[in-house]
Order: structure tokens, then sequence, then C-alpha cells
């Protein structure tokens, strides 16, 4: 039987004077266990070493790959949110400067389409209401309990509270006066 030193590599002779246990090269012991050359033992740690760095760099890879995922997910929404807020800001200072230019020149422009989203118990819907009707604001009134179209697109906002009021596309939640009064000013009874 042929047997390689552990240690040098050497390739044992029939003509070796040295015991059978022991390297004529290096004189080192042979390993007793497996009895396998050691370039087979050597390679088989090697291959298991490897396959351990693959694993573990294939899993830190998915890793960093899934947090790089959910960065740029974050990224993309703070884009969008931010550029569809100053969308809106945008649209409300045309809107008030129309407004205020018509207001100069005594000229009157359509009024906004304003929508309440609100139920018929809501005590704050009804002040909306209210409001819209003492001023002369034309609105249309949609009940999220009674319809479900009227539901989903109530829904669309994201909001959880009512009222939810619509000014063109600016989205106010709840009834507040001073905001409706911002934002209607030109088209409001001054009676």
């Amino acid at each position: 039987m042929t047997r390689i030193c552990p240690k040098c590599s050497y390739i044992r002779k029939e003509t070796d004077e040295c015991p059978e246990w022991q390297c004529p090269s290096c004189q080192v012991a042979y390993i007793k266990a497996g009895d396998l050359p050691v370039s087979h033992s050597r390679n088989a740690a090697r291959n298991n070493r490897n396959t351990q760095l693959s694993e573990n760099n294939s899993s830190n890879v998915g890793k960093w790959l899934i947090a790089l995922i959910i960065v740029a997910g974050v990224s993309v929404q703070s884009y969008l949110s931010h550029k569809e807020s100053k969308k809106q800001e945008a649209i409300a200072l045309q809107n008030l400067t129309q407004a205020n230019a018509a207001k100069t020149a005594g000229q009157t422009t359509r009024q906004p389409v304003v929508t309440l989203y609100g139920t018929g118990w809501c005590g704050y819907c009804a002040a909306a209401r209210s409001f819209f009707k003492e001023n002369g604001i034309a609105y249309t009134d949609l009940d999220v309990e009674k319809s479900k179209e009227d539901y989903n697109s109530y829904r669309k906002f994201g909001k959880n509270g009512i009222p939810v009021i619509t000014i063109d596309n600016e989205v106010i939640e709840g009834f507040d006066e001073g905001e409706f009064r911002r934002k209607l000013d030109p088209w409001l009874n001054k009676a």
C-alpha cells in the first residue's frame, strides 16, 4: 500500500527502511485515522473551508441585497412623497395666485371643486356642511357609510378620520375653518 506523508507529501517506497508508521523523509509519524493521502485530506479541508466561505458569502450577499432593496424602496417612496407634496404646494399656489389675480381684476374664476367625505352622524361633517352652505360654496357631499364607491374613494387618501375634505387636489383632514377660508376666500359670501 502506498503511503503519503501528511507533512512533506513524500511518497513511501517499498525500499525505504524506516518503520511503517514513520515517514522516511521527515521522520514524522503518519496519521493513523483514515489513512488518506495528504493531498486528499488537505483538499477536503480546503474544499470544506471554501464551501463554508461560499455559504457565508452568499448569505451575506443575500442580506446586503435585501438591505439595499429596502433602502432603495424607502428612498423611492420618500422621493415620490416629496414630489407629490411639492406638486400639491404648486397647485395650491397656482390656485391662490389665480384667485388673487381674478379678485384684483374684478373677475370671477371658477370655484375649486370641493368634496366632503363624511357620515350623517359626524358633528364635524355637519359643521363643514354648514360652513359651505352659509358661505355659498358648492360642494359634493359623499357619505362613506352609505356608498361602497364613496368609501373606496375616501380610502385612497389613506386617512382614518372624518371628515376628509378635498379642495381641487388638496386634502384637508378634519374640520378646519381657517384653512377653508384661506383656500376658498375669493368665493366666500362677504355679506
